[in-house]
């Protein structure tokens, strides 16, 4: 069982930055590969970012790439989102998620971070 905390959303101008956090609980956070999504109100849940339990091969999402970096901590069970050149359109409710296999459905999530992004 893993449980997932976000921390670090906030309200932040277009074109700052902010970092996300997502502390896992138990030992075994290490063998878990992390993603983070969002979603806005009426609209399904997307994918941002995702990345390896190792830490060595990340994912991104198009309209992300280039200004969002995914990274973990394996010795602080944390996984960090950080968030450049932020748009308008980047605000969401953003949630972590974990899974034991680098596809597939991720197994556990987080309660969801708020981002808002203004113009």
């Amino acid at each position: 069982q893993v449980q997932l905390v976000e921390s670090g959303g906030g309200l932040v101008q277009a074109g700052g930055s902010l970092r996300l956090s997502c502390a896992a609980s138990g030992r075994t956070f290490s063998r878990y590969a992390m993603g983070w999504f969002r979603q806005t109100p009426g609209k399904e849940r997307e994918f941002v970012a995702a990345i390896r339990w190792s830490g060595d091969r990340t994912w991104y999402a198009d309209s992300v790439k280039g200004r969002f970096t995914i990274s973990r901590d394996n010795a602080k069970n944390t996984v960090y989102l950080q968030m450049n050149s932020v748009k308008p359109e980047d605000t969401a409710v953003y949630y972590c998620a974990a899974r034991l296999a680098d596809f597939g459905p991720y197994e556990y999530w987080g309660q969801g971070a708020q981002v808002t992004v203004s113009s």
